[in-house]
């Protein structure tokens, strides 16, 4: 079956000739994983944007996909997008990343500018940093969070630099940030965009979705999702969803190289499968079951403890793993007792509740 890549070199039409989807952002977005610093313009400078087939020949060109996650199909990607007629000649420029410790913030954005006239803002989701993972935990009990902040004052800055319409977009906590910003900005920006693609990424806290602003878009956002998605289906869901297959198993299909892709579009099934509907739903119970300062307590205590191992992202883990266990396990012992017990039974309560929504689902007799 195809996927992004084979789509990128199968498609050789101009947006003018055929319109930009659903996939056409998703590739985007996940060009937006991409390291662009030194490469594309910034926000506040006055060069002018660059393709990416011009990008493609520069001679540091392996600094873009340092650190990435799966680096391979990145750059199988990146080289499909510089050789193909509806992607080598779309324009990056206004980049902007900025991980900041301190406040748990991991944000970063880019704009493509179409040949169609119109642009398209595209959010990074979650990278390696564990910084990153914190901040999309901490959206259970922060409204907003400082990534959904930054969001929307790139996308109000970028929307007074151009012109055109906008599309909006992003996969895993981008689409939730591309979803936020749109429903926040300017008005007048706000009447600027066409749509909003939200690819996986986590909903919203409850009353969000009753805010005039979330109405006023709610019916330019196109959700996409993988048939076992988790990390779509966190928090409350007020948006319509389409489901796409995909050639990976439960999690791991939160990965964009393995949504399926046939006839220039995704391979849509039903819906959800039920096994992920049941976990996710105990999952969003347990988070249910807590209110702000526990939820704040247990992610907190949990991000303490791999702070203490030095690792900044998921790939630190493996180096030299032994020490890195055995200063967790430090902090662990370092813990309170009341924290320690209370972190113990959430985690308890979790596999309670899951195992309450199995019975509820498939019941004996």
């Amino acid at each position: 079956m195809k996927n992004i890549i084979d789509y990128v070199t199968e498609q050789n039409d101009s947006f003018q000739k055929k319109e930009f989807n659903a996939v056409d952002s998703l590739v985007l977005s996940q060009l937006a994983y991409l390291h662009f610093d030194g490469f594309v313009p910034g926000i506040t400078g006055m060069a002018e944007p660059v393709s990416i087939e011009e990008t493609a020949g520069s001679e540091n060109i392996d600094a873009l996909f340092r650190g990435v996650r799966d680096s391979d199909s990145n750059r199988r990607l990146f080289g499909a997008l510089a050789e193909s007629p509806r992607f080598r000649n779309v324009r990056m420029t206004y980049y902007v990343n900025n991980i900041d410790f301190k406040t748990e913030k991991q944000f970063s954005a880019i704009t493509y500018m179409l040949d169609d006239g119109t642009a398209y803002v595209a959010y990074r989701g979650t990278d390696a940093t564990f910084v990153g993972w914190k901040e999309d935990f901490n959206m259970g009990f922060i409204s907003p969070v400082p990534s959904q902040e930054e969001g929307v004052k790139y996308l109000n800055t970028v929307g007074g630099l151009v012109s055109c319409n906008l599309k909006v977009g992003g996969h895993s906590k981008g689409g939730n940030i591309a979803v936020y910003s749109a429903m926040k900005c300017h008005q007048h920006i706000q009447n600027r965009i066409t749509r909003v693609f939200n690819h996986d990424g986590p909903g919203f806290r409850e009353e969000i979705y009753q805010c005039r602003e979330f109405l006023n878009i709610k019916d330019r956002i196109h959700k996409t999702l993988p048939q076992s998605s988790v990390i779509g289906m966190l928090l409350h869901q007020q948006e319509n969803y389409f489901v796409v297959k995909s050639n990976r198993f439960w999690i791991m299909q939160h990965d964009p190289f393995s949504w399926l892709v046939s006839d220039g579009d995704f391979c849509y099934v039903q819906a959800v499968k039920n096994s992920t509907m049941f976990m996710n739903t105990a999952l969003n119970n347990w988070i249910g079951s807590l209110d702000d300062h526990k939820r704040e307590l247990f992610v907190d205590t949990l991000y303490e403890v791999i702070k203490a191992t030095g690792a900044v992202t998921f790939y630190d883990l493996t180096d030299d793993g032994h020490k890195k266990a055995v200063a967790a396990l430090k902090v662990i012992k370092g813990i309170d007792e009341e924290t320690k017990i209370f972190v113990l039974r959430t985690i308890g309560s979790l596999f309670l509740l899951a195992a309450k929504q199995l019975r509820n689902s498939f019941p004996v007799g």
